[in-house]
């Protein structure tokens, strides 16, 4: 049965970023862009990486410009703007597709798992990705990272 560890990602800085690294940890996808309405969430998925790094949670960002063109920049503009303006320092993959026949293959399969309900409609939507590999939860955009649900779904997620 496929799992989202069979999937890899391209890291930010180009090297192979395998979601097999992340087996027994939970870990936090997230679509993000660097020009959207959003983009403050970024603060809050460091708060929570910072939070719960150590207690083994993996908050990992996506960056995509398939909605509204709002990532335009490269790599080193993506990894320059994250890291000065919200001291990002969890995982960043390259920029990729979410949506449609060419997403990445990863956010294809939740929508083959789930169902098309289940794809990002917008910048900096949420899932939740349990220890073994499967969906646990999925978030809209307009849910904040600190939010109260999410924040459940994590702690429930997590050892002790």
């Amino acid at each position: 049965m496929t799992t989202a560890h069979d999937f890899t990602f391209r890291a930010l800085d180009d090297g192979a970023l395998p979601l097999s690294s992340f087996a027994g940890k939970p870990v936090l996808l997230v679509n993000t862009a660097s020009e959207c309405g959003y983009t403050p969430q970024y603060a809050g998925l460091q708060a929570l990486w910072v939070r719960y790094r150590d207690r083994g949670l993996v908050v990992l960002g996506v960056p995509s410009n398939d909605f509204g063109e709002q990532e335009p920049g490269d790599e080193a503009a993506i990894a320059a703007f994250c890291t000065t303006t919200y001291q990002v320092d969890f995982p960043l993959t390259a920029k990729e597709r979410v949506i449609g026949g060419d997403a990445h293959p990863l956010y294809r399969w939740i929508v083959e798992s789930v169902g098309e309900s289940a794809a990002p409609e917008w910048n900096f939507h949420k899932y939740l990705i349990d220890a073994d590999g499967e969906l646990a939860e999925l978030w809209p955009s307009k849910v904040e990272p600190d939010d109260p649900a999410l924040i459940a779904a994590i702690d429930a997620e997590l050892p002790g």
